[in-house]
């Protein structure tokens, strides 16, 4: 039994080597051009959802992610630091509304990922 686990243990060494090379090549276009602020999940739907509508006011972006206020208090907040979205607080009567729109960096952003992540999965194909 010894011997038999001592070749499987050889042979599943020898591929861990042959496999090796590629996941090294993939590595330096992953981190020279990936958009970690967008990569996060949460982050990427706000972009992605604005992407396809005009504006959502927070309420209308909570809902449609499933978000809770703090979660999409914090995301949204990184958005607009780096300048990806842009917000607008006004009153709706008596009520707060607090609206987002993607800007042309943020549009720009989202594209540069979308081509990344694009062509990740074509190296993979292909490989």
């Amino acid at each position: 039994m010894a011997a038999k686990s001592g070749a499987f243990r050889a042979a599943r060494e020898e591929k861990s080597k042959r496999s090796l090379p590629v996941a090294r090549a993939m590595e330096p276009p992953v981190a020279a051009n990936f958009d970690r602020l967008v990569h996060e999940r949460t982050r990427l739907a706000i972009v992605s959802a604005l992407a396809v509508n005009a504006s959502l006011t927070f309420n209308e972006l909570k809902q449609l992610l499933g978000a809770t206020d703090g979660n999409l208090s914090v995301h949204a907040r990184k958005l607009e630091d780096a300048g990806y979205i842009a917000c607008t607080k006004s009153f709706s009567g008596r009520l707060p509304k607090t609206e987002y729109k993607l800007t042309a960096a943020g549009r720009r952003a989202l594209e540069k990922y979308l081509d990344h992540m694009e062509a990740l999965i074509r190296a993979t194909r292909e490989g």
